[in-house]
């Protein structure tokens, strides 16, 4: 078995978990039953060993995929010399099921339009990222796959063989015009074989998706236009990775896929990281979707609540815990032959400043949109603050999560006098109910910014560099600088950083390097797709309007056929690098997108970001902080 481009990959999920499916009809990565959990599947890690479920025609075929509209129940349609076939996949949701917590499954449908064709089908699961071998046994209306701790049950009316070393079981059948079958993969317990039942799931997950989209009309949407559909898209994927019981957002459903083909940076994604906070609020918001920005305020909140800030980590589980041992899986070959293969994730033992900033950032923002901290939640909000106070001036790993020494990081320092000006803001909302110390944030906040502008920028490159003292060496992070209000767009050193962006770490084709300099790792990375997406932003706000549009344009068309993004591309290759779909990719383009859609005067909200509009003293959010106990709110 070959390995695929990630462009060739379609994303399904249910709210726990992701599988990704191949447009040869091969789901060839599946975690049960969460998204954090072993996978069942890994032949997207090792093609020979990882484990797979395909459906596909015996004779050589074309193939497409789409999404139904508005959703992600997933159809793959083969094109044969002698007919075509339809697989529809898709996992169904509580919402649907009228369960909390309904048993983890994929429902595949197979439609013949045209025959009679023959199709192949092969189920061999692997548990524990295929540590364990399970045993295929034949079990009424279908099999069982039985590990040691795990089981998993495969329901169909087709006639399903184990075989002969009782590890897999196919089948291979002939379809007629118009006929219809199932085939639904229970984790744990069977899924009853009821066709009938399972077209009325079906039907309940394409309107659950819908529903959520809920229809926006260009006039009412802020991104209506020529970009609507890859923000609908993009929602939709930035749904299926937000865990239902924690409102927490996955960086990414897959674990070691390569930022560059046979290199070692190979990353667990599969984790919640605080620095995707404030944008994510930002994406959710402008494009209606409440219910998620106020999870994700809370979950906001929550850190802030749960942890003494010295101890808040750049990255916790879905599930909010905070061990992820970083391990290798040395049976695992890696995607093409890229090793080693990791899970969990050694950033959660980094010190990391920025964090800090995303987390007052996050709240500000949704305070802007109308959310209200309690006077209980504030009192944590100043230790944070308090503690930026004292800390800001420390090494730390950066935004990048270098594996070198902590170093004097400039967008750290950018983000730590962003917490303290968010912090100061948040204060005035509230006048006479909450106490703070202004005056010390207020200095703090001055001592910070000062030192940035003198030590972080370089008249010799100019432009704002990677760490402090240095005099040449760039940093795409700083092009976040006027995003968050630090300086205005039409600064002559913003426009210095963005020009000497473009001049050195940005391709022809749009993409953008994220820095120079050693970050502690062999060989290189490529350029990753929010980077560019930060450019996007820089230089529409910067009312360079024409030029973020081009690059916009490029950027763009290296998304899949799906729409889907994954972390950084490849651009000699012209493919995606990275795990995939990536959150902070999609959540990137819909903010890059809602920038150039301001400036171009057509958003029905034109919501600055990021509060940029709003002076540096003491603005008033609309939103505020509410005198009442967090157990009442």
């Amino acid at each position: 078995m070959e390995y695929k481009r990630l462009e060739e990959y379609g994303a399904i999920g249910d709210g726990n978990t992701v599988a990704l499916v191949g447009r040869d009809g091969s789901i060839d990565w599946c975690p049960f039953p969460h998204v954090e959990s072993p996978s069942v599947f890994a032949a997207l890690l090792d093609s020979d060993r990882g484990g797979h479920f395909s459906v596909r025609p015996t004779q050589s075929f074309e193939s497409v995929q789409r999404y139904r509209d508005r959703t992600n129940v997933l159809e793959t349609t083969f094109r044969t010399a002698s007919g075509d076939v339809t697989v529809t996949d898709f996992m169904p949701v509580a919402e649907v099921m009228g369960a909390d917590d309904p048993p983890p499954a994929v429902y595949r449908k197979l439609e013949c339009e045209d025959g009679p064709l023959e199709v192949d089908i092969t189920f061999e699961p692997r548990f524990d990222y295929a540590r364990d071998v399970p045993e295929v046994e034949a079990a009424a209306d279908g099999v069982v796959a039985v590990g040691t701790d795990e089981r998993a049950v495969l329901s169909s009316d087709l006639p399903l063989e184990p075989s002969t070393d009782g590890h897999e079981a196919s089948t291979r059948v002939m379809l007629e015009t118009g006929e219809t079958r199932w085939l639904v993969l229970g984790y744990g317990e069977a899924i009853p074989l009821e066709p009938s039942q399972h077209q009325g799931t079906l039907e309940g997950v394409v309107d659950y998706w819908r529903s959520w989209v809920h229809d926006c009309d260009e006039a009412d949407c802020p991104l209506g236009g020529q970009w609507h559909d890859l923000a609908v898209r993009s929602s939709l994927v930035l749904k299926l990775l937000i865990h239902r019981e924690t409102g927490a957002v996955c960086a990414a459903p897959t674990t070691s896929l390569p930022e560059d083909i046979g290199g070692v940076r190979n990353w667990d994604y599969r984790f919640n990281w605080i620095r995707d906070s404030a944008f994510t609020v930002r994406a959710f918001s402008e494009l209606g979707h409440l219910e998620e920005a106020r999870s994700y305020f809370q979950l906001c909140l929550d850190h802030c609540r749960d942890h003494d800030p010295a101890n808040i980590q750049p990255v916790y589980s879905l599930h909010g815990e905070n061990d992820l041992e970083e391990r290798v899986l040395d049976h695992l070959g890696g995607y093409r032959g890229s090793a080693p293969v990791r899970i969990g994730n050694a950033a959660e033992n980094q010190h990391q400043l920025d964090i800090y900033g995303e987390l007052i950032l996050a709240i500000y923002e949704s305070v802007r949109y109308g959310e209200r901290v309690t006077v209980d939640d504030w009192a944590v909000m100043r230790k944070l603050v308090d503690y930026v106070c004292e800390g800001w001036d420390e090494p730390d790993a950066g935004i990048w999560e270098v594996r070198s020494d902590p170093q004097q990081f400039v967008y750290s320092k950018v983000m730590c006098w962003t917490a303290l000006d968010r912090g100061i803001k948040l204060a005035a909302t509230a006048g006479d109910d909450v106490s703070a110390p202004l005056e010390r944030w207020r200095t703090c906040r001055e001592d910070v910014r000062e030192a940035i502008l003198d030590r972080g920028y370089s008249d010799h490159a100019n432009s704002f560099v990677r760490v402090f003292g240095d005099e040449d060496t760039l940093d795409a992070s700083n092009l976040l600088i006027p995003a968050v209000g630090f300086l205005s767009p039409d600064d002559d050193r913003v426009q210095g950083t963005i020009d000497a962006t473009i001049d050195r770490l940005a391709t022809d084709d749009g993409l953008v390097r994220r820095y120079e300099g050693d970050d502690g790792l062999p060989g290189t990375d490529n350029p990753f797709v929010v980077t560019a997406f930060w450019l996007v932003t820089a230089l529409a706000l910067a009312g360079r309007t024409d030029e973020a549009t081009d690059r916009f344009e490029s950027v763009i068309e290296y998304a899949s056929p799906l729409g889907l993004l994954a972390e950084a591309v490849d651009p000699e290759a012209g493919e995606q690098r990275g795990n995939f779909p990536q959150a902070y990719s999609h959540i990137g383009l819909i903010n890059s997108a809602l920038s150039l859609t301001d400036v171009n005067g057509s958003s029905a909200r034109s919501s600055a970001p990021l509060g940029r509009d709003e002076p540096l003293d003491d603005a008033i959010p609309s939103g505020g902080i509410v005198q009442q106990s967090s157990e009442n709110e």
